[in-house]
């Protein structure tokens, strides 16, 4: 099993930044792909930024291409998610989920493990 964690969220203002964190704990190894989906009230779970095992690999939605950078950090088992011009759309739960593959995939149905989500919410 994965156990995974999401902090740093929060309550900012629109072209403001913030960096989620992702910790992951337990068999790791069997689970390295990461990905970052997301959900807003009334709307479903989508993809929102992908990165594979190795981290040579990443991938993003449309809509935070140019503005989101997913990256990690293997010795420290953390993967994050830097923010950059925030929008009121961006609102929503952010999750981290882990896949076990060593691609990064945009489908949600590889990902076996999810956190709990961190909330964040982006004022106009």
């Amino acid at each position: 099993q994965v156990q995974l964690e999401e902090s740093g969220g929060g309550l900012v203002q629109a072209g403001d930044s913030l960096k989620l964190s992702c910790a992951a704990s337990g068999r790791t190894a069997s689970w390295p792909s990461r990905g970052w989906f997301r959900q807003a009230p009334g709307k479903g779970r989508e993809f929102v930024a992908a990165i594979s095992g190795t981290g040579d690999n990443t991938g993003y939605a449309d809509s935070v291409k140019g503005r989101f950078i997913i990256s990690r950090d293997n010795a420290k088992n953390m993967v994050y998610l830097q923010m950059n011009s925030l929008k009121p759309e961006d609102t929503a739960v952010y999750y981290c989920a882990a896949a076990p593959l060593r691609v990064a995939t945009a489908r949600k149905e590889h990902y076996n493990y999810w956190g709990q989500g961190t909330q964040v919410t982006v004022s106009s």
